[in-house]
């Protein structure tokens, strides 16, 4: 995954290209996660029964499909912040052809998030964190910076999940040992390589304390 997964400027041109598909076809484009991981999402937040009205924060929305199942499971205030401008744009686009007014977009950098960006009760990552991680240029500091914008812009005791694909659980833990707690791994699919049984993916819900 890691080896196709576009860093900075390609993200935009990236989702550019997705535009221009949804303008002629309607096509949604890629879903990196796939329908699994939204559907994981979801089911974790009704086990848990937290309220319709919980405010959540999309980290890296991309074209804002999570943010629309969201929506169509009766959360009421969402957000969803990119980057990219081109991202958000799909985005719109998206949430206007679902008819789903109620979804709050904003071109927004993680790392520098603006003051308006706080008080979230939960805050979701898909692959916005792997992105990051993978950025040759100071990947270890710019780490540090999403943790430090993770504390600024989630509520305490507020939830993260986040959903990997080039960390380990072990990994993630030391990642946000800093001002966050495990609550929980959620199952994702396994895959064998030479008798080793491993998770491509790792899906784990923190709680700010």
């Amino acid at each position: 995954f890691s080896s196709f997964l576009p860093l900075d400027s390609s993200w935009d041109a990236a989702y550019e290209r997705e535009l221009q598909t949804f303008q002629d076809i309607g096509d949604t484009g890629e879903i990196w996660f796939g329908e699994e991981s939204m559907v994981r999402i979801i089911r974790w937040l009704e086990k848990h029964k937290v309220p319709l009205d919980s405010s959540v924060l999309d980290i890296g929305t991309g074209n804002g499909v999570l943010l629309i199942e969201l929506a169509k499971s009766g959360y009421m205030n969402l957000t969803g912040i990119d980057y990219s401008p081109s991202a958000i744009q799909l985005s719109e686009k998206v949430r206007e052809k679902e008819g789903m007014s109620n979804i709050k977009l904003k071109v927004e950098d993680f790392l520098a998030p603006s003051a308006e960006l706080s008080g979230f009760d939960i805050c979701i990552d898909k692959g916005t964190f792997d992105a990051i991680s993978l950025n040759p240029s100071d990947a270890v500091g710019k780490r540090k910076l999403y943790v430090g914008s993770l504390c600024r812009v989630l509520k305490p005791e507020g939830f993260f999940i986040i959903t990997s694909c080039n960390w380990t659980k072990e990994e993630l833990l030391n990642e946000f040992r800093e001002g966050f707690e495990i609550l929980e791994e959620l199952p994702t699919p396994k895959f064998c390589f030479g008798g080793r049984i491993g998770n491509s993916v790792t899906a784990l819900v923190f709680q700010r304390k």
